[in-house]
């Protein structure tokens, strides 16, 4: 189908100039851009290119410094997302945007409920969400809580809610990095049906191959200017990362480290979400190994019974010569082996303090009665160098990092414990290609020093790119394991489906 740009049409979004700075640092420098009804524009860039910051102007978020923006060629201004949203411009956060104690009918619409005169129509209601629910093909009942939901699920349902409200423009921030693959095909499906219908669409995402799929345009920005714009057709992945990075980034073949002796030796553990499925397997210092599975599959879960943070049914767990039973964290990191969490901003950070502070959480040192500021402003020059965190100085507010520097943040903070086992649960989860790039040479590093890695992704291209070889999970146990040499997508996703040995 040919886009309403590539007809002349006019657009229905236009951003002119825009400009956005924060405590003095500048977020958009001059942005210009133009969004047409039917079409799909990919905005690709690093983390804390300004993404984000120019989708919260166009949303009403944030009140642009200089430049201007055009609705149907008339000169706008939106005071808060409610008029935004009134206007037709709709954004899907990637930090989901519910209120977990509604019901899903009820935050499907909150804000804009339907009344007869002081009561609500909940049948009303119950029947729109239905509908607007099947758009995305979530198939729940209207009453359930929001906080039943799994992640997958929140975010189809916020889809829904945008939906909903008849979106003119329908912006989706990392839509799908919380979603299965076959949620991930029904909202592509989802984004077709809008464009056929006219909707003009901003997808913001890292992963390469979304924007080979959908994009009419693809527009890259970096450092908050516009740096680049291509036709989907004309996009692949070298030119798109030139757009992006402009610089030449790190190799991600996996380097060959013999692995060493045993590390973690885990045998008969059962979590509390599958109690009745044990899990067998060793791990080798200088291995990196990865665990793949479909969501649900326990992979999670797993991690976090071996870190202590969910106590395990049964089982024994013993790292480097250490049985671990009935154990916390703390017995964990003494025993050398640490979880960088599937969640950063929850799990891993303290949002409200700074880098430095956020670097020797894990590490704290006395001196007398205080801690030891000399040992905290050394890391954190370390590790700010070492993980190429980009941030003004250590006193930086971690909370204002773009999401890979927040990652980098979490890693380093693990890595001054001096880790040999490294447990890392979606570690690239919203992180840009560079970011992701430099993520992965760092783990070849540690792997290359010794310490045994064991992550969960649910990108088949990163277990195929990092993995030294692959466990697969299906209903909490170890459905299979394939060695480097067997590993592809098809044989990862043979074991994930139950469907015994690939």
């Amino acid at each position: 189908m040919t886009s309403r740009a590539q007809d002349g049409a006019p657009p229905v979004l236009e951003v002119v100039a825009i400009g956005k700075r924060f405590d003095g640092v500048q977020a958009l420098r001059s942005v210009s851009l133009q969004l047409h009804a039917g079409e799909v524009v990919a905005l690709i860039g690093e983390n804390g290119a300004g993404k984000s910051t120019l989708m919260k102007v166009l949303a009403g978020v944030h009140q642009p410094d200089e430049g201007s923006l055009r609705l149907l060629g008339r000169e706008v201004r939106f005071a808060d997302p409610k008029a935004a949203l009134a206007a037709g411009i709709a954004l899907i956060h990637q930090e989901l945007n519910l209120c977990d104690n509604l019901t899903v009918a009820g935050a499907l619409f909150l804000g804009r409920e339907l009344r007869r005169g002081p009561f609500l129509r909940k049948r009303a209601m119950d029947r729109q969400a239905v509908a607007a629910l099947a758009r995305t093909g979530l198939e729940v009942s209207p009453h359930r809580l929001v906080s039943s939901l799994a992640p997958g699920q929140q975010q189809l349902l916020e889809i829904a809610r945008a939906l909903h409200g008849r979106a003119r423009v329908l912006i989706m921030d990392e839509p799908t990095s919380c979603l299965t693959d076959t949620e991930t095909q029904r909202l592509y499906a989802v984004v077709r049906e809008l464009k056929a219908q006219g909707t003009a669409i901003v997808w913001i995402t890292h992963r390469m191959a979304e924007v080979l799929e959908l994009a009419d345009r693809v527009v890259a920005l970096r450092d908050g200017e516009h740096t680049g714009e291509i036709a989907g057709a004309d996009a692949t992945h070298e030119r798109m990362v030139a757009m992006m990075v402009g610089r030449q980034l790190r190799s991600q073949l996996r380097p060959a480290h013999p692995p060493g002796e045993v590390a973690l030796v885990v045998r008969g553990l059962c979590t509390r979400a599958f109690p009745r499925a044990s899990v067998d397997f060793e791990l080798r210092c200088g291995e990196v190994v990865g665990i793949a599975g479909l969501l649900g599959s326990g992979r999670s879960e797993l991690l976090r019974a071996l870190f202590g943070v969910d106590r395990a049914v049964a089982g024994q767990i013993t790292c480097c010569g250490v049985q671990l039973g009935g154990h916390d964290p703390a017995d964990a990191v003494r025993a050398g082996l640490v979880l960088v969490p599937e969640d950063r901003k929850l799990q891993g950070l303290v949002l409200g303090m700074s880098v430095r502070e956020n670097l020797s959480l894990a590490t704290l040192r006395a001196r007398g009665t205080f801690v030891d500021g000399a040992y905290e402003r050394d890391l954190c020059v370390r590790a700010i160098a070492d993980l190429a965190i980009a941030t003004p100085h250590g006193e930086q507010r971690v909370a204002v990092l773009s999401g890979g520097n927040q990652q980098k943040v979490v890693l380093g903070k693990w890595l001054a414990a001096e880790p040999r086992v490294l447990l890392l649960d979606e570690p690239t989860r919203g992180v840009d290609v560079a970011a992701r790039a430099e993520i992965y040479a760092r783990l070849h590093e540690l792997a290359g020093r010794g310490v045994a890695v064991l992550f969960v992704s649910s990108e088949l291209p990163e277990v195929l790119a990092l993995a030294d070889r692959c466990l697969v999970m299906h209903q909490g146990r170890v459905e299979g394991e394939l060695p480097r040499q067997r590993m592809s997508e098809a044989a990862i996703l043979t074991l994930a489906t139950g469907k015994g040995v690939a």
